[in-house]
Parts: structure tokens; C-alpha cells; sequence
């Protein structure tokens, strides 16, 4: 089995390094390609305005100068010798849960994969509070990694579709097991930005880490990351509101 590794954090990420080892389990065929330079936040986006540059820093390890999107084109289209079989997006640094998975780089390098018919997997580690830097803790995600993805090898997935897991803020002999659920959805109103002055005497933002107010439903993600649980969930690229198609058309006829 041939499995193509990415991120969002970077080439140099400690979380792609705890995703090489956990692949190790699954294969001995394993290749990287994934962004020079942190992404977070990237989304699903393209580099369209600029050259797209790719290094290979040893044998089946690539770095590109673009997005986790442009990462997993790269190595489909460039760097692997043939399609993988499999794809996994991660292990990111922080959590991927309710609707953050519209903004995630890691998340979208996996709708990629999606979109390129390959079975495509994202892995993130929440951590609780801020300013941990590079010292958060893969153990979960580490030692539960290769149980979550064996029983997914020879599920069926549909077409267009993808799985987010992510691994709770706990030890990981404190995790509680496994739950297949939903996507939650956040309260954004009271999210927070903070502002400072910088040394010349103008304002500046940044988009606040602080925990964002939510809504725990009885069977989403969020809810099952609270209580110590592995979240796995199917997601899915056809974005139409099927409900809404009767009504809207209404509205045009005559």
C-alpha cells in the first residue's frame, strides 16, 4: 500500500514526524509531501498568483512552496511514481472539530485526495489552553493513530468523501475510546481578536486562540473531544442543501 503523507504545519512539524510513525505501521511504501513553511488556516485554497517550487530533501520526502492543496497535487501529479493508495493529512497541531474543518489546511489537503478519487484521511491532536508552542503532546494521537485508521483500509467510502479524526486533549492511557459522530458547529459571535500596538505606534490584530463558545450536541465531535473520546467523522465535498432546491426554484418561476 502506497500512502502519501501531508500537513499544514510544515515539513519540519513535529506532528507530520508522529504521522510518518504511525504510517510505518500500515505500510513500508510511505512518501511526504507537504508545505515548506506552516499553512494553518490555509483552507482549500491554490497558489495561482506565484511559481509553485518542490524540494526533495531525501528519498520520498518532497517540500512545496504552496498550500496543503498544492502539496497533495504535487505529489500526486510529481513526486510519487504512481497514485497512493492512501492518503493522510496531518497529525496538526490543534483541533479540527464542528465547522473549523472549512478553514483547515489539514482537513482540505484530505478533501484533495477526495476529489482525486483516493481514500483520504485527516488526523488532528487538540490541546488544551495556549502558548504551548512546539511542546504539545501526540501521545493519543500516537498510540491510538494506527487503531483508528486499520478498521478504515478496506471500509467503503463513497466517492467525494473523507473522514476527520481527531484525538482528545488527554494522556493516552486516559483515553476513553472511539466515537463515529457527527460535525458540531461553533458559536462564532463570541469569538475574540486581540489587538496591540506595534513599535511604530499602529494597531495590529490577531485572530484570538481563546476557547470559542459551542454548543455540545449528543453525538458531534466536540461533544465526544470533552469527554475524552477519539472523534471520527465522515464528511462530505457536495456541499447542496437538497431541502432548500423545491423552495429556491419556486422563486424563479413564473
Amino acid at each position: 500500500m502506497r500512502i502519501l503523507l501531508t500537513n499544514d504545519d510544515g515539513i519540519n512539524a513535529p506532528g507530520l514526524y508522529v504521522l510518518e510513525k504511525i504510517a510505518a505501521q500500515l505500510s513500508d511504501d510511505i512518501w511526504i509531501c507537504a508545505p515548506s513553511e506552516e499553512q494553518s488556516g490555509a483552507g482549500h485554497s491554490l497558489t495561482l498568483t506565484r511559481p509553485v517550487r518542490m524540494r526533495e530533501h531525501a528519498p520520498k520526502r518532497f517540500s512545496v512552496t504552496g498550500t496543503p492543496t498544492d502539496s497533495v497535487t504535487m505529489g500526486i501529479k510529481k513526486a510519487l511514481p504512481g497514485p497512493p493508495d492512501l492518503i493522510l493529512s496531518g497529525v496538526n497541531r490543534g483541533a479540527n472539530l464542528g465547522d473549523d474543518v472549512t478553514y483547515s489546511g489539514t482537513v482540505s489537503a484530505a478533501m484533495e485526495g477526495a476529489l482525486a478519487g483516493i481514500r483520504s484521511i485527516a488526523l488532528s491532536q487538540v490541546y488544551s489552553g495556549e502558548g504551548h508552542g512546539n511542546n504539545v503532546s501526540f501521545s493519543a494521537a500516537e498510540e491510538w493513530g494506527a487503531k483508528v485508521l486499520k478498521p478504515l483500509l478496506d471500509a467503503p467510502f463513497a466517492p467525494r468523501t473523507l473522514i476527520n479524526v481527531n484525538f482528545p486533549p488527554v494522556a493516552a492511557a486516559d483515553v476513553k475510546g472511539i466515537r463515529v459522530v457527527r460535525q458540531g458547529f461553533h458559536d462564532y459571535a463570541r469569538g475574540s481578536v486581540v489587538e496591540g500596538m506595534d513599535p511604530r505606534g499602529f494597531p495590529y490584530f490577531w485572530f484570538g486562540l481563546h476557547g470559542i463558545e459551542h454548543t455540545l450536541g449528543h453525538n458531534t465531535d466536540l461533544e465526544a473531544i470533552a469527554e475524552g473520546y477519539i472523534s471520527v467523522t465522515p464528511l462530505q465535498l457536495d456541499l447542496t442543501h437538497d431541502a432548500s432546491m423545491a423552495q429556491i426554484a419556486s422563486r424563479y418561476t413564473a
